[in-house]
C-alpha cells in the first residue's frame, strides 16, 4: 500500500507505539494516591509537558481530550455555554468547528471565505469582528488543500475588539512551528493521530485566565474541565509523538515539500486540465489538492485504491456523503468542480519511489475516469492553460466573503 492520506490519519511511530505498549502496564488510575496511581499520574504529566512544548504552552494550559473533534467542541461550547455574542469563522473550517459554531444559537454567525487562490484575507476577517462578537475561529492550516491562514493577525484583531480567539491546529501541529504566544490565540486544538501518535487522544490549549464552562461534568480530572479517567497509554504515546514531531520538524518539512513539488510537477507534465487548488496561498509542505477537470474524485480514489494507492476525496470526517466539500466550495468552485478534487497528503514515511509509482499510474486512471464520465456529463477535458498556472479552476467564481 502506498499511503497518501496522512491528513486523515498517520502511521503510528514505532517509538510512540512502544511507549503506548509500555504504558498499558500502568494499570493504576492517575487520580489514585497510591504508588500505582502516582506512577500513572507521572506518565500523564510528562506527556502533558511534551505536548505543551510542541506549541510553546505551559503544561498547566494543556487539557487532554479524546481527539481534535472533542477539543474543538469543548472550546466552542465552553465559551458559548453561558455567554451570548456573535461568532466569526472562516468558510473553510473542519466540520468539528463549523457545526458547533453554526448551532450555538448565541448570536449571529458571520462567515469569511478565503479567496479562490486559497488566501484568507486577515483584514476582511478582522473587519467582520463587530461589537458584540464573542468568539472567532480560523484554522491554522486547512485539512483539505493545506492553506495556512493568518491566525496571528486574526487573534490580534479579536483581542483588540474584546473577542476570544480559537484555532484548529490539528493539521498544522508537527508540520509547521507553532508558538501560542506568537499566535496570541486563547484556545488551540491538537490531535495525536495527525502527527504519528495514537488515535483517540487530543488536547485543548486554554490560555491561562481564559474561562470556559466544563462540558463533561462528573469528575475532577483535567482540573474539572473534562471529567473521566485519563487514557494513560494513549496520552503517553501522544507525548512521545509530540516530542518526535518537535525534534524532526526542521528536517522533515523540507524533505516532504520536495516530494509534494515533485508530485505536482509530474502531474502538470503528464495530465492536462489538472491544477492544485488553493496554490496561491502559503501551504503545508505535505498537502496537494488537485482538481482533475472532468474526473469524479470518488472514482479516481477507487481506481487508485485498486492499484494499491490510498488518497482522499476530501475530509475523512465527511467521507461517504454525496455533498461537495464546503471548504472547497468556499474557494468559489462549483459543486461539480468540487467533486473533482483529489487530496494527496504526504508524511515523513513517503518516498520518492512511491511518488514516482503514483505518477506512473495516475494519468491512465484520470483518462479512464474522464472517458467514462464524458458521455454522461458532457464535461469534455480541455487545455488548462492560464487557469492551471494560476492554481485555480477556470470556472471558479469570484472571491466572496460574508
Amino acid at each position: 500500500m502506498i499511503y497518501l492520506d496522512n491528513n486523515a490519519s498517520t502511521k503510528l511511530d514505532p517509538a510512540a507505539r512502544a511507549a503506548f505498549e509500555r504504558a498499558l502496564d500502568l494499570h493504576g488510575n492517575p487520580s489514585s494516591l497510591h504508588a500505582a496511581g502516582r506512577m500513572a499520574r507521572k506518565a500523564v504529566e510528562e506527556a502533558r509537558a511534551e505536548v505543551a512544548s510542541l506549541v510553546g504552552a505551559a503544561p498547566a494550559e494543556i487539557f487532554f481530550t479524546s481527539g481534535g473533534t472533542e477539543a474543538n467542541a469543548m472550546a466552542i461550547q465552553g465559551v458559548t455555554a453561558d455567554r451570548s455574542g456573535d461568532i466569526v469563522r472562516s468558510g473553510a473550517e473542519h466540520p468539528s468547528v463549523r457545526e458547533p459554531v453554526d448551532i450555538s444559537g448565541k448570536g449571529a454567525v458571520r462567515v469569511v471565505d478565503p479567496g479562490r487562490s486559497g488566501v484568507l484575507d486577515a483584514e476582511a476577517f478582522v473587519a467582520a469582528i463587530l461589537p458584540g462578537t464573542l468568539l472567532v475561529s480560523a484554522m491554522l492550516a486547512n485539512n483539505e488543500y493545506g492553506a495556512l491562514f493568518p491566525v496571528a493577525a486574526i487573534a490580534r484583531g479579536a483581542r483588540e475588539r474584546g473577542a476570544l480567539s480559537h484555532t484548529d491546529a490539528v493539521q498544522a501541529a508537527g508540520r509547521i512551528p507553532i508558538d501560542v504566544e506568537a499566535l496570541g490565540v486563547d484556545l488551540l486544538t491538537l490531535s495525536a493521530h495527525k502527527l504519528h501518535g495514537p488515535r483517540g487522544v487530543g488536547a485543548l490549549f486554554v490560555r491561562r485566565g481564559v474561562r470556559i464552562v466544563p462540558r463533561t461534568p462528573g469528575g475532577g480530572q483535567e482540573k474539572r474541565l473534562r471529567g473521566g479517567t485519563e487514557n494513560t497509554p494513549a496520552i503517553v504515546g501522544f507525548g512521545v509523538a509530540a516530542r518526535l514531531a518537535r525534534e524532526r520538524l526542521e528536517s522533515d518539512a523540507p524533505a516532504i515539500a520536495s516530494l509534494r513539488d515533485r508530485l505536482e510537477r509530474g502531474i502538470a507534465a503528464r495530465i492536462p486540465d489538472a491544477w492544485p487548488v488553493g496554490a496561491g496561498a502559503p501551504r503545508l509542505s505535505n498537502t496537494s489538492a488537485i482538481h482533475f477537470r472532468g474526473a469524479r474524485a470518488e472514482t479516481v480514489l477507487v481506481r487508485l485504491d485498486l492499484e494499491g494507492i490510498a488518497v482522499s476525496a476530501g475530509s475523512a470526517c465527511s467521507s461517504g456523503t454525496l455533498q461537495p466539500s464546503p471548504a472547497i466550495l468556499a474557494l468559489g468552485l462549483t459543486a461539480a468542480e468540487a467533486r473533482e478534487v483529489v487530496r494527496f497528503s504526504l508524511s515523513r514515511e513517503t518516498s520518492e519511489a512511491e511518488i514516482d509509482r503514483l505518477l506512473e499510474v495516475l494519468p491512465a486512471v484520470v483518462e479512464g475516469v474522464r472517458a467514462a464520465a464524458a458521455p454522461e456529463t458532457g464535461r469534455i477535458p480541455r487545455s488548462g492553460g492560464a487557469a492551471a498556472a494560476a492554481g485555480s479552476s477556470p470556472a471558479a467564481a469570484t472571491e466572496a466573503s460574508s
